[in-house]
């Protein structure tokens, strides 16, 4: 490990809103704050997770638009959620924590009903993988327990294999669609669209813009109990993903 690696580490280490369980916790001991998140900020504000969260940009400027909500920035990635964690740090955002660990132990940190939003921002689309894809119906069976009555899961990605299939996913299980354009950037600014959803880009968000390809947005509920089923259509895969997300 590179000793810049090593130093963000360190510093990570020492910061209060920071919470680093990339194994994942001990069964005896559990995490202290499962069914707790109120008592960590303080206040009984509604908790949105940002999934994948990277470099941590939407956590940060979510915090800074919604100071009435929390937000929870989680990768198991340390060194890149070092960036949102320092920039959150320096500005004193108290509404806004970093974990570091695996998406799928999510249960081990949260408590049913615990969260009231879920923004998955550029995941990998895993088109050969489908256990693996973030809007799955094996993490959505997840988030559906854990997630809040009433509550959203919004994905915003570059890949239209990602956006196809997350439409079918809902459209297959009769989830309601709160918002949906395969276009984000070339909608009206009068579509009723959160404000957040343009002003804030991500690192490979503005990667992707930059490269000439279209931002894709949806936005579903998840209430109800009906075990969740996977479409049977074929979908067609991303050219541009042929290059690695380094080789824009």
């Amino acid at each position: 490990m590179g000793k810049n690696k090593l130093r963000k580490f360190s510093e990570m280490a020492t910061m209060e809103r920071v919470l680093q369980y990339p194994f994942g916790v001990l069964r005896e001991e559990g995490f202290p704050w499962r069914g707790r998140w109120a008592e960590f900020f303080g206040n009984g504000n509604p908790v949105t997770l940002e999934l994948g969260c990277g470099k941590g940009e939407y956590a940060v400027g979510l915090a800074r638009r919604f100071p009435e909500r929390n937000f929870i920035g989680i990768d198991i990635k340390g060194a890149r959620m070092y960036t949102g964690a320092t920039q959150a740090r320096d500005e004193g955002l108290s509404n806004v924590a970093f974990l570091r660990t695996s998406i799928e132990l999510l249960e081990h940190f949260f408590a049913p009903g615990e969260v009231s939003e879920i923004w998955i921002t550029f995941p990998d689309p895993q088109m050969k993988k489908e256990r693996k894809r973030l809007t799955g119906t094996r993490f959505l069976e997840m988030y559906r327990r854990l997630i809040a009555t009433g509550g959203r899961i919004r994905l915003k990605t570059d890949s239209p294999f990602l956006y196809t299939y997350t439409s079918l996913v809902t459209g297959r299980n009769n989830l309601p669609v709160e918002a949906s354009t395969d276009d984000l950037y070339a909608a009206p600014a009068t579509d009723g669209l959160p404000e957040a959803l343009r002003s804030i880009r991500t690192f490979y968000e503005q990667q992707w813009l930059d490269r000439g390809l279209s931002i894709k947005y949806i936005a579903f509920g998840l209430d109800g109990d009906t075990p969740l089923v996977e479409p049977d259509e074929e979908i067609p895969f991303d050219t541009y993903r042929s290059f690695s997300r380094g080789q824009l």
